[in-house]
């Protein structure tokens, strides 16, 4: 052999070798970025799964809001029904009131209390006019309940409907 073929085949190992390193180079970056991207579809999935899980218990917490809403209405018309006639111990009418109200109340319904003489907290109640007062003491408290506010699992799902003293 010349010395011309014995360098040609040194390049060429050489030239080979090289290939093969950057290969190996390239496989081991493609072996991290591979890694990186199944760590992420990996924590994503994972994410995912935490969501729907925290909306599932929301759904099932919330889940009954639009009937309570409903029966709302028929809770102030049996009240109505008790100022205008009181009722007796015992009568039909308010043992059925009791016990709708007692069913609601297994399931999260709770009245908000009476926010008469209270400031107005726009966070439960709704004010729906004002009344001059002389008093400077009852100015920007309630001083009429006109519908009373509900809470559902502490979310607030009617507001009270009030009378403010300005």
């Amino acid at each position: 052999m010349t010395a011309k073929k014995k360098s040609v085949k040194g390049k060429q190992k050489k030239n080979e070798s090289s290939k093969n390193e950057e290969k190996a180079i390239s496989l081991k970056e493609q072996l991290t970025i591979e890694k990186d991207k199944n760590l992420r579809l990996f924590a994503e999935f994972d994410n995912f799964r935490k969501r729907t899980a925290k909306e599932r218990i929301e759904l099932f917490g919330t889940a009954s809001q639009d009937i309570m809403t409903s029966l709302l209405p028929i809770l102030d018309n049996f009240e109505r029904a008790f100022k205008a006639n009181p009722p007796e111990e015992g009568d039909g009418i308010l043992l059925i009131y009791n016990q709708l109200k007692s069913e609601l109340e297994k399931k999260g319904l709770k009245e908000m209390d009476n926010p008469i003489g209270k400031e107005l907290d726009t966070d439960f109640h709704e004010a729906i006019t004002n009344i001059p007062t002389k008093n400077k003491k009852e100015k920007g408290k309630i001083v009429d309940v006109i519908e009373k506010g509900y809470l559902l699992s502490n979310k607030v799902i009617r507001y009270s409907k009030v009378v403010v003293a300005n």
